[in-house]
């Protein structure tokens, strides 16, 4: 199971109301612009946002020149777990053009570090120390069957999230509450102050999620389950569209089981 969420802004948000109607239920949650560490991938403010490149994937390790994981002869191409996220492409917001960059390890590992280094950020996902640290959370996801994909938020041509897009229904918190097929679960941290407490955290997420619902048609729903001590967090999702379900004890934390529905996705 994914650590705790981080600091997502919201602004003043309603309080959660429990879902006492329903049997059902998930995510988590991101400093300084780091141009220096993406000049060679990322386009000028205001651009399209880096897309993985056909000479150098911005897939994991082990990706074939589409940024796609190579078929491996032991298994299917892993990144079918979530329908190819490398492949979702850019978007609209209210706050910019936004995309979602799989996490390439040797060009992204000092900017995530920084973010878990964040005083606000390691109270909830608990990593902050050296890159190795951040590099041991990192690798089990990229070398793994793709259940889990790390990537960086890029807004306006800048990377500014940390985001796991991952299978809920296939991870430990699925023992947790009643799970679907499919269900497609997101950890989410904001990595720059100037990013907080303005409703970024809340338009990310809902571009987010419909990124998930549009490029993922078996997914009925997107679920979050942030630490039920991050206030902004548990805001951020309830004003991005997502219903409070339940109270859940996890291992680490207990958590708000924050859900959005694709069935009611135009009233939220």
């Amino acid at each position: 199971m994914a650590p705790a969420d981080a600091h997502t802004d919201a602004g003043p948000g309603p309080a959660p109301q429990t879902d006492t109607g329903a049997e059902d239920t998930l995510d988590l949650p991101l400093s300084e612009e780091l141009l220096a560490v993406f000049e060679a991938d990322t386009p000028a403010t205001g651009a399209r946002p880096p897309t993985p490149d056909a000479s150098a994937s911005s897939a994991p390790d082990g990706a074939g020149p589409t940024g796609r994981p190579q078929v491996s002869p032991n298994g299917p191409d892993s990144s079918d777990l979530l329908d190819h996220p490398a492949d979702w492409g850019p978007v609209a917001t209210p706050a910019g053009v936004f995309q979602l960059v799989p996490v390439r390890l040797e060009r992204d590992l000092p900017v995530v570090t920084r973010w878990m280094n964040d005083p606000a950020v390691a109270a909830f996902w608990e990593l902050a120390g050296p890159e190795a640290a951040t590099a041991a959370h990192l690798r089990p996801q990229l070398e793994g069957d793709g259940r889990s994909v790390p990537c960086l938020g890029v807004l306006a041509g800048i990377p500014m999230s940390y985001w796991e897009i991952y299978r809920a229904d296939l991870d430990p918190l699925a023992r947790h509450y009643p799970a679907r097929p499919h269900d497609t679960g997101i950890h989410l941290l904001i990595g720059g102050v100037n990013n907080r407490g303005r409703g970024v955290g809340t338009t990310l997420l809902r571009a987010v999620s419909d990124l998930v619902l549009d490029n993922r048609p078996l997914c009925a729903r997107v679920v979050a389950e942030p630490d039920l001590r991050n206030t902004p967090s548990v805001s951020a999702f309830l004003s991005a569209g997502f219903r409070f379900s339940a109270e859940v004890e996890l291992p680490d934390k207990r958590a708000a089981l924050m859900v959005r529905d694709r069935s009611h996705r135009a009233l939220l």
